[in-house]
């Protein structure tokens, strides 16, 4: 019997056919896919941001890739490339950071890169000359932002070579640290192409360099406890060079001229142009020429033999005897047994006459503490002289000094019973002082 469809009955209405059922799968896999489409787009978005923000992080923190500096001939070749990595920093950034935004913000950061048209505007066209000394001269100048710089613009005289040279050993020394007692290096100019600039901007010191300021009769009001003081800021500003840097630091040309003195005469190591980077492992390093200056060099610099962080350590001790004396260590002018200030203090001590030379208004026990710590620190042998934190703590007081020996019994021995290296180092010595007598007519400021 056939069963006809009546209306209303819903039991009885016809099913869809497959292609209708075909169709609504196919619109929902088109659905599936196009929302997986999105989200997966909304995390590629996310995703790129965070790796932005990530890099962004990185860079802020931890700077800019640094210069691989290395007075090699290799990294000399590559030093256009290296520099290369600093991008220029435009004044108008600069102008919109306050002065205390901006020492805040480069604290721990790369040196910035500047051009050859921005020093130009800093210095208005180099017309404010501080002094010069043996890499560069310096001119006074101030950032957009109205911080006052120094900017040390390197000699063209030299050779290509010794000009990047010492370009890359401040960039890749000083431009690595951070310490009250060393100079600031704010940014820095490499442009050998077209202006053939390479220049340094470092903070603006107001009482410019030591040996000015201590030779000063218009300074001899300066208390002793100030001198000291600045003898201590020196000695910390080499111990952290030495034992507290990542790679060991040597100087190479500690004296008065490369101190720096700012407005409340905190002292700053200044002029890296001879400066090393000595791997901890390194005892000795050979250096090529004569580095340093006659009268504060180490004896061991002249001989070409393996030069140490002791080279400064001698150095140092050289300039601790002008500060305990306020004067040259070599006068031509003064009486022989005068002429050499170190080795009359020496007299004195050894007959206990130290006072008579210091005057009677000075602290004796701390006159005398400087004196030992002096006469250690310019011990003929490089393993006689103590390690800049030792010296520090003698320094301080924080440590007994035990009796120093006679550092320049080298020099008072018979001839007859003299050896080469008594010879020669007597002979060195002479002419250095003679040389540092005249040296000191320039006015080195960094």
């Amino acid at each position: 019997m056939s069963s006809n469809f009546q209306p209303g009955d819903s039991n009885n209405f016809p099913t869809s056919s497959p292609n209708d059922d075909l169709g609504k799968q196919a619109s929902s896999t088109f659905n599936n896919f196009l929302v997986i489409s999105v989200v997966f787009g909304v995390l590629s978005i996310l995703g790129t941001v965070a790796i932005v923000y990530f890099v962004y992080r990185c860079v802020k923190k931890n700077g800019l890739p640094a210069i691989n500096i290395n007075t090699t001939a290799a990294a000399a070749s590559s030093s256009s490339t290296a520099s290369a990595m600093y991008a220029v920093v435009p004044d108008s950034q600069i102008r919109e950071a306050t002065v205390e935004r901006f020492l805040k913000e480069i604290a721990g950061e790369k040196p910035i890169r500047f051009t050859p048209e921005q020093l130009s505007g800093f210095t208005n066209n180099y017309s404010a000359r501080l002094g010069a000394g043996g890499f560069g001269t310096v001119y006074k100048g101030m950032l957009p932002n109205g911080l006052m710089v120094a900017v040390k613009r390197l000699h063209t005289t030299h050779d290509d070579r010794t000009s990047q040279d010492q370009f890359m050993a401040e960039v890749g020394t000083i431009g690595r640290t951070h310490h009250i007692n060393l100079v600031r290096l704010f940014g820095f100019c490499f442009d050998s192409a077209t202006h053939g600039v390479r220049a340094l901007v470092y903070e603006y010191m107001e009482h410019g360099a030591l040996d000015a300021y201590l030779f000063d009769d218009r300074n001899r009001g300066i208390g002793f406890p100030t001198l000291r003081a600045i003898a201590v800021g020196v000695a910390r500003g080499l111990r952290y060079l030495h034992e507290e840097c990542q790679q060991k630091i040597v100087h190479y040309d500690i004296k008065p001229g490369n101190v720096l003195l700012d407005g409340s005469l905190t002292p700053k190591v200044a002029d890296f142009g001879l400066a090393q980077l000595l791997n901890r492992a390194d005892t000795h390093k050979t250096v090529s020429g004569m580095r340093g200056t006659p009268g504060y060099a180490a004896p061991e610099m002249w001989m070409q033999a393996g030069a140490t962080e002791k080279c400064d350590v001698y150095s140092f001790g050289i300039l601790l005897f002008e500060i305990i004396g306020r004067r040259r260590n070599f006068d031509e002018a003064a009486p022989e047994s005068q002429q050499w200030f170190p080795k009359m203090v020496w007299i004195k001590y050894e007959s206990g006459e130290l006072m008579e030379i210091m005057g009677d208004q000075q602290d004796k026990q701390t006159v005398e503490r400087m004196c030992m710590v002096a006469f250690w620190c310019v011990q003929q042998q490089p393993e006689a002289r103590p390690p800049m934190s030792t010296v520090v703590k003698m320094l301080e007081g924080e440590m007994d000094i035990t009796e120093p020996a006679n550092p320049f019994l080298h020099l008072m021995a018979a001839p007859v019973a003299a050896n080469l290296w008594t010879t020669v180092t007597s002979s060195v010595n002479t002419v250095s002082a003679s040389v540092n007598g005249v040296h000191h007519g320039s006015n080195e400021i960094v």
